[in-house]
């Protein structure tokens, strides 16, 4: 069985940071699936997408400020009205660099440079959730939060701060998942490992003899796990955290 359904019952998604990487491609993956999207980045929709119909709308979105994000909420609920919401896809995050080109540690990086990590890895997640909650439930919906491999065991390139945030996202996915069920709405999270991206360089090459499918993963593998979390076919699945990382989380 497809997910693909009838113009009239097509579903509708809210993807963050749809711009590049993974949640381009989970972007794609649902626009392919034939759900209706609406999306944020810093940037603006690149001119091809804005060809494709079902991309109901995208709003040029600084989620690491609370203006911005309060009026992503404000705007992208103008336009679901009083439809049902059925996906929210927690994926815009950061790991900055210090001045030095070095991930923040627990020994270096500015605090300021931690407390923003953390609005837009931790707090971003919880403010959406929360800001399309109604929307959510009218939909029997489901919350996917993008945490990562960091999260959960010490990694040589992510840095304390990305790989803490990560942690107490994925804390908070469980939390959530408790107190969302009361709406209807499942909340799970898809922890990626090294994945081809554009935060990913050439030092990340030494990992591969880590994992033990041999290779990187592709944004595809996350956005077909994501889609799944989303889809009618998870319906009995919440509190979950599923790892998209070709094995390299069993060492």
């Amino acid at each position: 069985m497809t997910d693909l359904v009838e113009p009239q019952e097509r579903k509708t998604v809210i993807i963050t940071g749809a711009s590049r990487g993974i949640g381009h491609y989970t972007a794609r993956m649902f626009l392919e699936r034939g759900w209706k999207i609406i999306t944020c980045s810093r940037e603006d929709t690149p001119e091809e997408c804005k060809r494709d119909r079902n991309w109901t709308r995208h709003i040029p979105t600084d989620l690491g400020d609370s203006a911005s994000l309060d009026n992503f909420i404000r705007e992208a609920n103008a336009v679901l009205g009083d439809a049902p919401l059925h996906g929210l896809v927690n994926n815009a995050g950061m790991s900055p660099k210090t001045p030095f080109k070095e991930r923040l540690g627990c020994l270096n990086g500015d605090l300021k440079a931690w407390h923003d990590v953390f609005e837009l890895n931790f707090f971003a997640p919880l403010r959406l959730s929360r800001g399309f909650a109604s929307a959510l439930h009218r939909g029997k919906g489901a919350i996917v939060n993008v945490t990562s491999i960091a999260g959960h065991a010490i990694h040589p390139f992510a840095g304390s701060a990305y790989s803490i945030s990560k942690a107490a996202l994925s804390a908070l996915t469980r939390e959530m998942a408790n107190e969302f069920a009361a709406l209807d709405v499942r909340v799970n999270a898809v922890a990626p490992g090294e994945i081809e991206t554009e935060m990913v360089g050439p030092e990340y090459e030494v990992l591969i003899p880590r994992i033990p499918l041999d290779r990187m993963g592709s944004p595809k593998d996350v956005a077909g796990t994501v889609f799944f979390l989303c889809s009618d076919d998870s319906q009995y699945v919440t509190g979950t955290e599923v790892w998209v990382t070709g094995g390299q989380h069993m060492f």
